[in-house]
């Protein structure tokens, strides 16, 4: 496990059963889940913007659905869109995994219609749509890297090297004690194969001289 983790371009057993993308492939695909996950957190704040956080009027249906009351926090977008860097997220911002929880209190009552009848920036319809985006977004941009260290084997490499820091010395020093203990029961064994023999031997000897005497 050691050998494996510590010289990766090495062909091994382990490559027939674990195969690993190469640098260029992770990167690449990191790319593109981090480049997802900033558009879609884009498309729903354009939503945020453009549609739930203005008072249409009635003529401008279909984006008009009477939005009323305080307006809706936008969402975290974790990258920077020009070079997908980390960013902090700016203040009234909602982080991805507190989103649809915070839009919660936003969503109003409608008619069969689909118009608001009480204050709200959000219909049922379109908060579970964005729901779905969140779900989508918060998934890429949470267990992407997690899929990425088992695609690159890093976590797997990780893995083996805690394993052979961790544990290999005590079953290093485990297995010597089996193997003395091993060592002893056999010796013992020899020794005592050797005790009966020399005792059969001697009781034979015993015997016959028993009935030579006898016969003489």
């Amino acid at each position: 496990m050691n050998e494996w983790a510590q010289h990766p371009a090495y062909k091994t057993a382990l490559d027939d059963i674990l195969p690993c993308l190469d640098n260029t492939t992770a990167q690449e695909t990191k790319r593109v889940a981090e480049t997802v996950t900033s558009q879609l957190a884009t498309v729903v704040n354009s939503v945020i913007a453009n549609v739930t956080n203005i008072d249409f009027p009635p003529e401008a249906a279909p984006l008009y659905f009477n939005q009323s009351g305080p307006l809706m926090p936008y969402l975290c977008n974790p990258y920077n869109a020009a070079d997908l860097t980390e960013r902090k997220c700016a203040d009234g911002e909602v982080e991805m995994s507190t989103a649809t929880e915070a839009w919660k209190k936003y969503v109003c009552e409608v008619s069969a219609s689909g118009i608001c009848i009480t204050p709200g920036r959000l219909t049922p319809a379109i908060y579970s749509q964005m729901t779905s985006a969140i779900d989508v977004t918060y998934g890429l941009y949470r267990y992407s890297p997690f899929l990425l260290s088992l695609g690159d084997c890093s976590f797997v490499r990780d893995t083996f090297t805690g394993i052979h820091t961790n544990n290999c010395p005590g079953l290093r020093l485990y297995t010597r004690w089996v193997y003395i203990g091993l060592v002893l029961v056999s010796v013992a064994l020899m020794l005592s194969l050797i005790f009966w023999i020399i005792y059969a031997r001697e009781r034979r000897h015993r015997i016959y001289n028993k009935k030579m005497a006898a016969g003489f």
